[in-house]
């Protein structure tokens, strides 16, 4: 019985250290070319073995309704992932909006309105 409890225990702090060790993506930086209609995202998200942990989803929604859903396999470096996607339907005063999802644990989220053409 003892030891069940030693394995429990060893168990439970191996899980708590791992959910205190993972972090999730805390800015992202979002521009927007009305000309090209390319949306650029720089998701800040720092990280000792981007291979293990990383950015491993964004969403990206356009006036509230999500548009494109990119699922990633690791993440470009400890610090970042950076991301270019086409919204050929973006328009002057559109909303979009940028999500980035951690492998682990947590997300964020940021918008801006379009602005020029």
């Amino acid at each position: 019985m003892r030891r069940i409890i030693t394995v429990s225990a060893f168990f439970i702090f191996l899980f708590l250290s791992c959910a205190a060790y993972a972090h999730p993506p805390y800015d992202i930086k979002i521009t927007f070319d009305p000309q090209t209609k390319i949306l650029r995202a720089l998701i800040m998200h720092n990280v000792s073995n981007p291979l293990n942990h990383y950015i491993k989803k964004v969403d990206i929604g356009l006036n509230g309704k999500e548009v494109i859903e990119h699922i990633i396999s690791r993440q470009d470096n400890n610090e970042s992932q950076e991301v270019s996607y086409l919204i050929p339907d973006a328009k002057k005063g559109d909303v979009l909006s940028v999500e980035g999802y951690c492998s682990i644990s947590g997300k964020v989220k940021k918008e801006i309105k379009v602005t020029g053409n």
